[in-house]
């Protein structure tokens, strides 16, 4: 039987937050405001507890760091030296309540988000809007999910910068 793929074009908001400040100070300053996840919630329910990673996911912070990876670094392979983090940032249960509606807005939780620092010293987060990147599945409930999240992302990454 052949395969059947489709595709779908989407039209997707890129943004760019520039700061005046360092790069050290933007970085510590997300970090400090964003925590890193606690990932204890899967081994939960791996083990069936559901409820007591649900009730260890709510007492988290709205927002959090699920993984960040040094880019800068990576490029050092390429003889290249520049500072540039990729941060993976969102909520679980954000994720559960867009994904229970849309299976497929998984791909995109949690948000990528690059701080990084240009050749002239200039330091910008970058990232693709939750909006935008969720409403390729034009469902009501994960929309306005979406745009809680946009809300949430622009503001500690705002008052980071």
């Amino acid at each position: 039987m052949p395969e059947q793929i489709t595709s779908t074009r989407i039209t997707v908001e890129h943004v760019t937050l520039r700061s005046q400040k360092t790069f050290e100070a933007v970085r510590a300053a997300l970090e400090a405001a964003v925590p890193p996840l606690d990932h204890a919630y899967a081994g939960l329910l791996r083990d069936g507890k559901v409820e007591a990673a649900r009730d260890l996911l709510e007492r988290q912070a709205p927002l959090s760091i699920f993984g960040a990876r040094d880019h800068g670094g990576l490029l050092l392979t390429a003889g290249l030296s520049c500072k540039a983090v990729q941060y993976d940032i969102g909520n679980p249960l954000t994720a559960a309540r867009m994904t229970r509606h849309a299976l497929s807005a998984a791909l995109y939780a949690p948000i990528r988000v690059l701080l990084r620092e240009d050749e002239e010293g200039g330091v910008a987060f970058e990232y693709d809007r939750p909006a935008t990147t969720f409403g390729q599945f034009s469902n009501r409930e994960v929309d306005a999910v979406a745009a809680d999240l946009d809300d949430q992302l622009r503001g500690v990454l705002a008052a980071a910068a």
